[in-house]
């Protein structure tokens, strides 16, 4: 199984949703960055579970210890390590998991490919994995301290942001807890995750992220497209079944006369269909791009299931899990958004030297 993620800024993860700890081993980090452990602490306080009603009620502070990488405030250049403690999994709520499979889990195919799973919340498969992400991020924000990333909740299921993304105030993101950054939209799918949750069933929607002052010239022109990394980091998200960058989907519906981005002076276009990337290459613009999100596999609801001796069976969801995934998963698509613009970045200062 590979664990490792990036190429100049490597993340090597480890650890188990039911296990003692998570955690990671930076590798190529620069050395001297002070680094702020408050805003890595705040970036893990936004993804960790139990911070409202409307998400997981499992408690956990995901309190990070360095272990290594960093002296007396500031990176060394050497391995950055890190571990984020386990102190409220409640393994029991998963026994009925044993054996059986739930559906539109990673369970069947994780058994079949290495014929053991853990079925305590998912092990490895568990989206816990990604306060790892976070972590490695929110070090990756700090270095491209000029670069600002912000993603943000557009849709709930039917419930959808209208406004223009430059008509929003951005700094109301976090003013709500299902991070939508217009309080009328906000309010209603609140309301709708509360409900569907009452129903213990889930839903799923999408995820909008905006990425400022970026440099020219990010990314390579044919295997490793700077769109393409993005495409790769945010669909290795949990739940996470589609990408779209610019216009997306929705570019399909114009002619090139309508969708060309035409300049205008010092490398500036009037409209941003290509998403700030243009040849796999950052072209100055601001980033944009989207994520969605399913509904969140795990219901409290009963469904037919095979077992693994392929046994036609029944399952229920027990314990404590997300009606809606979004809430959280902000920060991680900022975070990994952050990692790959760093290893870029990197890249790049190498070349110029």
């Amino acid at each position: 199984m590979f664990n490792e993620f990036g190429k100049f800024i490597k993340l090597t993860t480890f650890g188990e949703s039911h296990g003692p700890a998570l955690g990671g081993v930076i590798d190529g980090f620069p050395a001297g960055l002070s680094i702020n452990f408050e805003k890595i602490q705040k970036e893990l306080d936004r993804r960790k579970p139990g911070q409202s009603k409307i998400v997981t009620q499992r408690k956990e502070d995901d309190k990070v210890e360095f272990l290594s990488g960093i002296f007396e405030g500031k990176t060394t250049g050497q391995s950055i390590g890190f571990l984020i403690k386990n102190t409220n999994q409640k393994s029991n709520d998963y026994d009925h998991n044993t054996g059986i499979f739930r559906p539109s889990h990673a369970d069947f195919t994780y058994f079949n490919k290495y014929g053991i799973r853990d079925h305590r919340g998912g092990g490895r498969t568990s989206a816990r994995e990604t306060a790892n992400w976070v972590v490695a991020g929110a070090l990756a924000k700090q270095l491209l301290s000029t670069i600002k990333f912000q993603a943000f909740v557009s849709s709930v299921g039917d419930i959808t942001l209208k406004k223009n993304i430059y008509d929003l105030d951005l700094s109301l993101t976090e003013s709500n807890i299902v991070r939508c950054p217009d309080s009328e939209t906000a309010d209603k799918m609140i309301k709708r995750i509360a409900e569907i949750k009452k129903e213990g069933d889930t839903i799923g929607g999408i995820i909008t992220c905006i990425i400022k002052n970026v440099p020219i010239g990010l990314g390579e022109p044919i295997f490793d497209k700077l769109s393409a990394r993005l495409a790769q980091g945010m669909m290795s998200i949990n739940a996470a079944k589609g990408f779209e960058i610019g216009s997306g989907f929705d570019g399909t519906h114009l002619k090139g006369s309508e969708h060309n981005d035409i300049f205008i002076q010092n490398g500036k276009t009037l409209t941003n269909n290509s998403g700030g990337i243009q040849g796999g290459i950052s072209n100055g613009m601001d980033i944009l791009f989207k994520v969605a999100f399913k509904p969140v596999a795990t219901i409290m609801k009963e469904q037919q299931t095979i077992d693994e001796k392929g046994n036609i069976n029944v399952i229920k969801g027990k314990g404590r899990h997300d009606p809606c995934v979004l809430p959280r998963a902000v920060p991680i698509v900022e975070a990994l958004a952050a990692l790959i613009l760093a290893d870029f970045w990197l890249l790049d200062k190498v070349r110029k030297v």
